[in-house]
């Protein structure tokens, strides 16, 4: 007397482990490309620095990580000093990489190129000499929910001071990493 037949199951068990671990990859992969897709869409951008307004903290072709959650969600302050990533008032095409000057309610005032907010010179050691220019701007306030942004190499950069101060809801990110060249590679201060 023979067993029961065998023929009633086409897959060996080699084979049903194959499909187990191909599935297995399956899986694993859509879980990374749903992820990526959330991170991409939700938090981190990627975004391309294209021009060379903020020389020399970030110059042309440089690759960046924004950081899009601080800011869209209010969970984080813009804070002076911040690189981010603003669409400028006159123009919703373009969007631009600044500096944050002047926050709601302070002072602005240019003199010769000199930035001087809330009556008090301000210290920039982010923008060398050879990148400052010798315009002015006469004494403005910084309206709520507003900001006031400037490119580093100040004779090369549009920013509030040709479109003025910029929304809160203009500004959609924080720069946080440079990815590339790998030189450069680490942590926006």
């Amino acid at each position: 007397m023979e067993g029961p037949s065998q023929e009633g199951h086409s897959q060996t068990p080699s084979a049903r482990a194959g499909l187990f671990t191909a599935l297995s990859w399956v899986r694993d992969l859509a879980f990374s490309v749903l992820l990526a897709v959330i991170l991409i869409v939700f938090i981190y951008q990627p975004v391309k620095v294209e021009g060379t307004s903020m020389m020399p903290a970030l110059t042309d072709q440089e690759r960046i990580f924004i950081n899009k959650f601080t800011y869209r969600f209010g969970t984080g302050n813009i804070e002076l000093v911040d690189l981010v990533v603003v669409v400028p008032p006159l123009d919703h095409s373009k969007s631009y990489i600044k500096r944050v000057i002047a926050v709601p309610g302070d002072t602005v005032q240019i003199d010769k190129g000199t930035v001087y907010v809330n009556g008090e010179r301000l210290a920039e050691p982010y923008v060398p000499d050879e990148y400052r220019d010798r315009q002015g701007l006469p004494l403005e306030i910084v309206a709520p929910d507003h900001y006031f942004v400037l490119g580093d190499h100040r004779s090369s950069s549009n920013d509030s001071r040709a479109w003025g101060t910029v929304p809160r809801m203009n500004i959609y990110g924080k720069a946080v990493f440079v990815y590339w060249p790998l030189g450069k590679m680490g942590r926006l201060k």
